[in-house]
């Protein structure tokens, strides 16, 4: 089996984050990898990596980066693959990550979810792939009407809840 996806975090300590992307890239069974490469304490390393993913077989690369956050940035300079950048709560709530990944120079696009994201960044990952397997595309939909279900199952159960002055 081959991945498709490839999970990049800058350090392991930002894997409990992470593992929600994984999870989710799990339960749609698409195939994917994960690993550790840091912009600043591997730049040869991360750019061998991105020079090699499309060859590799990979479609989209999820990279998460706290701080200066430069690691999806730095990849999506050195490939054409889709980069999704995860920032990651650490200083100024993850605030200063995120603009760090979403601020990218014309020519070099990183598609950025929301702090701590890393479930709709596989999410989106699963759309982009969706695009050409049909398979990967029945299964998003079905992940999707489940959604609906599980906010449905959650009103009928708030409906169950009395207060005196509720009025539904």
């Amino acid at each position: 089996m081959k991945p498709l996806v490839s999970i990049i975090m800058g350090s392991t300590s930002d894997l409990p984050i992470m593992e929600k992307a994984c999870k989710q890239l799990d339960e749609l069974q698409i195939p994917f990898e994960v690993n550790a490469l840091s912009a600043h304490r591997t730049p040869e390393a991360v750019e061998d990596f991105a020079h090699g993913a499309k060859a590799r077989g990979l479609k989209v690369i999820i990279a998460a980066a706290g701080m200066a956050a430069a690691l999806p940035g730095v990849i999506a300079a050195s490939t054409t693959l889709p980069v999704i950048g995860v920032p990651i709560k650490g200083m100024l709530d993850g605030l200063d990550a995120m603009l760090s990944i979403i601020q990218m120079p014309p020519g070099i696009p990183v598609a950025t979810v929301g702090v701590n994201g890393a479930q709709n960044a596989a999410i989106l990952a699963a759309e982009m792939l969706a695009l050409s397997d049909e398979t990967i595309a029945q299964r998003l939909a079905d992940y999707k009407a489940g959604l609906k279900t599980k906010i449905e199952k959650a009103n009928k159960e708030l409906a169950e809840v009395k207060y005196n002055f509720k009025t539904n």
